[in-house]
């Protein structure tokens, strides 16, 4: 049997919004949700990219959509289980 240390028994002292870190990696999971839900709307209604005008149909809409989540899920994850390691 591995005997656990003090940083995986200990895991109380992170939180979402504590450091400037996960502070960042929240917003950018944020945004990287919106952007998906954008695409995924845009394409569902075979619209167009406002800037680039570019058409988007399901399928497209749908890749920009599980790519936006993705991105978020990931940057969530950094979020809550990251340590913060050059600001401390």
């Amino acid at each position: 049997m591995v005997p656990m240390t003090s940083s995986t028994t200990s895991t109380s002292d992170r939180g979402l919004l504590e450091t400037r870190f996960s502070m960042g990696a929240a917003a950018l999971a944020a945004i990287a949700a919106l952007a998906g839900l954008f695409f995924g709307w845009t394409g569902y209604n075979d619209g167009m990219l406002p800037v680039l005008g570019t058409q988007l149909n399901i399928l497209t809409g749908m890749i920009g959509l599980l790519f936006g989540v993705g991105i978020a899920v990931v940057a969530v994850v950094a979020a809550v289980y990251m340590r913060p390691g050059l600001d401390e």
